[in-house]
């Protein structure tokens, strides 16, 4: 049985195909995991829901900020900005199965046996991996339970910008999402620096890459990770980026999991529209 990982899909379902192809995909005794944003920016995005819903226990996926968004606009918290392109699942006639299924995904898998943590952006320096899981289980159980109206409503925003223990209610909540689906670049003490966007290197002062933070308490994890076109794909001593740009027509890449040593897969975007100016 071979367990893959694949970067951000983004609604990219032609590409996903493909590299299911390509890897000779077999939904008998195969897994995959994937990095989270399954959805919008690209043109099918329901049909990526349709097919990785159709996997069932095949597949471990966790939120990115683009399948949380698409929760926010069905619970009509936030309208759809203009480039956001899943209307396809607003408007499908199983939508509900298909929201359903989405909202019950985790934001953070461990698998002690496998040897690796998945979740879509990264960890604040201050979390290992008891704290990361405590934190996600958090937001989880509000995202299925009966106050989710009230969380889609107060998720968005940047503030509080640092991790502090005694955090609570939204303002807790909040950190927590921007921590493990938008978070690129933070200071030594944990200070999340949302706006920067582009690849290590770009970043002001007294800013680093998240994995790459001094005394970062979650060093000896192996951790799976997407959301960073710019970053690409990229390979370090327990880090794992799978974001190689595929809805910027860059390309969709896997690694397995089971066996590291293997070379990556990817295949072209091709043909995929150009996202909105």
């Amino acid at each position: 049985m071979a367990v893959y990982a694949i970067g951000d899909i983004q609604g990219c379902y032609d590409p996903l195909r493909r590299l299911l192809d390509l890897l000779r995909f077999d939904p008998a005794a195969d897994s995959l995991w994937l990095v989270g944003d399954l959805v919008n920016r690209g043109p099918h995005s329901v049909e990526v829901l349709r097919l990785l819903r159709g996997l069932d226990e095949r597949v471990v996926a966790v939120l990115g900020n683009h399948d949380l968004t698409l929760l926010a606009v069905v619970a009509g918290q936030v309208k759809p900005k203009r480039k956001d392109t899943f209307h396809s699942i607003l408007d499908a006639p199983d939508r509900d199965e298909l929201l359903n299924w989405l909202r019950w995904r985790p934001l953070l898998h461990h698998d002690p046996a496998l040897g690796f943590t998945m979740v879509h952006a990264g960890l604040p320096p201050q979390w290992d991996l008891a704290l990361a899981q405590r934190c996600a289980a958090e937001v989880e159980a509000v995202l299925r339970g009966p106050k989710v109206q009230d969380f889609l409503a107060r998720m968005f925003g940047s503030e509080p910008h640092r991790w502090k223990s005694d955090l609570s209610g939204y303002d807790r909540l909040r950190f927590i999402v921007n921590a493990l689906t938008r978070m690129r670049f933070c200071t030594v003490d944990g200070t999340l620096s949302l706006a920067e966007k582009g690849p290590p290197g770009s970043q002001n002062k007294g800013l680093w890459p998240w994995f790459a933070a001094p005394e970062r308490r979650s060093a000896s994890l192996n951790i799976v990770f997407g959301h960073w076109a710019s970053l690409g794909f990229y390979r370090a001593p327990g880090i794992y980026a799978l974001d190689s740009g595929c809805v910027w027509g860059n390309r969709l890449t896997a690694i397995r999991l089971d066996d590291p040593s293997i070379p990556i897969w990817s295949v072209p975007a091709l043909d995929l529209p150009p996202l909105p100016a």
